[in-house]
């Protein structure tokens, strides 16, 4: 009799053990949960002089690539972990990328679409990771544009990987003849005075 009075008080102790143990965890749980979030508030904060991001115009032009896949989030331009949150840029989601004349049309369903105009287009390249995302080397397709005064790296993964090496030629194809137009003419033509006819010689008399 007093052995089957302590095997149950042992069961007892057991599953109270047990209930304190998955409490403490869910606590533990929580904790790092609110950590993460008023980091991300903090960080969000810092970050308030962002502006808001650029729509897409009504009519944006044709379409010269198109691109389905996951957006994986932005940073500060050659920080790779300085994550951005701002106005939504830091929740990864399914993404639809057009590129047109007009610049880069980003819809996100789900979260924030914006729009990258092709003057604030800097570079884009292949690379490995981005706001703490890992892949294969050259998995991720980076855009790196002007926004306010902060140069930010946005990184994209296309359902068909092959598709990434497509859109960093016609990007930085892009960006040269847009640099190329804005480039200041050094050969300024040679004027005259008083409307006088130039010789090889100089100003005829």
């Amino acid at each position: 009799m007093n052995l089957a009075a302590e095997q149950k008080s042992a069961d007892v102790t057991d599953w109270a053990a047990r209930i304190g143990w998955v409490v403490g965890l869910l606590l533990f749980i929580a904790f790092v949960y609110w950590l993460m979030r008023q980091g991300w508030k903090w960080r969000g904060s810092l970050q308030s002089d962002l502006p808001e991001l650029p729509q897409a115009p009504r009519a944006p032009g044709e379409a010269t690539l198109r691109l389905s896949g996951r957006y994986h989030g932005s940073t500060t331009a050659g920080q790779w972990l300085d994550r951005i949150v701002a106005h939504g840029l830091g929740v990864r989601s399914r993404v639809e990328l057009t590129l047109t004349d007009a610049g880069v049309d980003v819809v996100r369903p789900g979260a924030t679409d914006f729009f990258v105009p092709a003057g604030q287009l800097r570079a884009a390249r292949l690379d490995k990771g981005i706001a703490g995302k890992v892949l294969a080397e050259g998995g991720l397709l980076i855009l790196t544009w002007q926004h306010g005064d902060r140069l930010l790296d946005s990184g994209f993964r296309s359902d068909r990987a092959a598709e990434h090496t497509a859109w960093v030629d016609a990007v930085n194809l892009m960006n040269q003849a847009a640099t190329a137009n804005d480039a200041p003419t050094t050969d300024a033509p040679a004027t005259a005075t008083d409307d006088a006819p130039l010789t090889t010689e100089g100003t005829a008399r």
